[in-house]
């Protein structure tokens, strides 16, 4: 297996402002992670294993055997289930309380994302207002030094309420 094209950049070679933010995020993700219930590690662990190759190794030997040994293939063996109605019964049990793991780690997968686009949306806010505020101060600064501008401009130092945009988005057929 070949290595990137480029190489990643040094550690060293990162601002401080965005090390600081990845330590900061990795240090939320690990406070979420122990901050779960243990029903929700439990879910968790349960969900990993049966996403993973092992879980399939596992059932393919396992459903294997009682495949081979129901069909009379193993001397000595007599078949338990002929018809094979209990490996279906456990394989549909297992598959209703597996679904029911997935769907508890998805839904706390769904919490954390929200909160991540949430704050995705807040520093969104943010960074527009102060872009705005920044465009009023140049577009000042050029008129007090006799500068001209494009139209544009004022256009540009219109703060923008979030409440139109959805509004708009809602109109043109949005969620």
């Amino acid at each position: 297996m070949q290595g990137p094209t480029v190489p990643p950049p040094e550690p060293h070679s990162l601002n401080r402002a965005l090390a600081r933010n990845i330590a900061a995020l990795r240090k939320r993700r690990e406070a979420e992670e122990a901050a779960a219930s243990a029903q929700e590690k439990i879910a968790g662990a349960i969900t990993r294993f049966t996403g993973s190759m092992r879980f399939v190794y596992v059932h393919a030997f396992a459903y294997g055997v009682w495949i081979v040994a129901n069909l009379g293939w193993i001397p000595g063996v007599p078949p338990w289930d002929a018809t094979f109605v209990v490996l279906a019964m456990i394989a549909s049990v297992e598959a209703i309380f597996l679904s029911t793991f997935i769907l508890i780690s998805q839904n706390r997968m769904a919490a954390i994302s929200e909160r991540r686009a949430e704050l995705d949306l807040q520093i969104s806010l943010l960074a527009e207002h102060e872009v705005t505020k920044l465009v009023e101060m140049v577009s000042a600064i050029a008129d007090h030094l006799g500068v001209g501008h494009a139209g544009e401009v004022e256009e540009l130092k219109r703060n923008v309420a979030p409440e139109a945009v959805l509004d708009a988005l809602e109109q043109d057929g949005g969620d």
